[in-house]
């Protein structure tokens, strides 16, 4: 078996079986150095382009370790752009299609906000969203973290190019600390250093 398929992983056979169907056999060059490490439950800072798999990295990663029938809020992804968040949403939903019950749910800006108050209401799994509008939800007491095992940081640089650093500072204070944090960056500047540091409460 050669040690960059995907079935050399230690998944869940429904996932396995789900993804083979989807016609994933080889990793690409960002999964194969960083899914066996996000499986393991260790923190990952991963260099990575759009288009270049890392969704599927740490999409894989949290559907290993989703409890689906504890329907709370167990994975944030945050996104730069509502774009991005909804093919990102769109990725994990089609990982997942094994998966029964799940909920994928996207909040971003420049969509009404009383609807997605209505779908936090009835719960979900995995939450993708922008910054903005996820911080928001956290002011307002319509979305709850305390349950979440895993925060990603997806195109970090983007982000903070885009003026996001006190606010994902803010969403940060909000996740309990003994969590798994996947950090994707294209670039790695001084300032994705300084996040992904204080995004890992236990580093020395």
């Amino acid at each position: 078996m050669n040690p960059t398929d995907f079935s050399a992983l230690n998944l869940k056979p429904d996932l396995l079986k789900n993804i083979s169907s989807l016609g994933y056999q080889t990793m690409t060059p960002i999964q194969a150095l960083s899914l066996p490490v996000v499986l393991s439950g260790k923190d990952v800072i991963g260099q990575g382009k759009t288009g270049s798999g890392k969704t599927a990295a740490f999409g894989l990663g949290l559907l290993q370790k989703l409890d689906v029938k504890a329907f709370r809020v167990q994975s944030l992804v945050l996104c730069p752009t509502r774009e991005l968040a909804d093919q990102v949403a769109s990725e994990i939903r089609k990982l997942a299609r094994s998966i029964h019950n799940i909920k994928v749910l996207t909040l971003c800006g420049g969509a009404p906000f009383g609807p997605q108050i209505g779908s936090l209401a009835h719960g979900a799994h995995i939450i993708v969203g922008t910054p903005g509008r996820i911080e928001e939800h956290l002011r307002k007491d319509t979305l709850k973290l305390e349950f979440v095992t895993t925060l990603v940081l997806d195109e970090a640089d983007r982000m903070l190019d885009m003026g996001f650093q006190e606010t994902i500072d803010k969403i940060i204070e909000k996740v309990p600390s003994n969590r798994q944090t996947l950090l994707f960056s294209a670039t790695y500047p001084d300032e994705i250093a300084d996040i992904s540091h204080r995004a890992k409460p236990y580093d020395s």
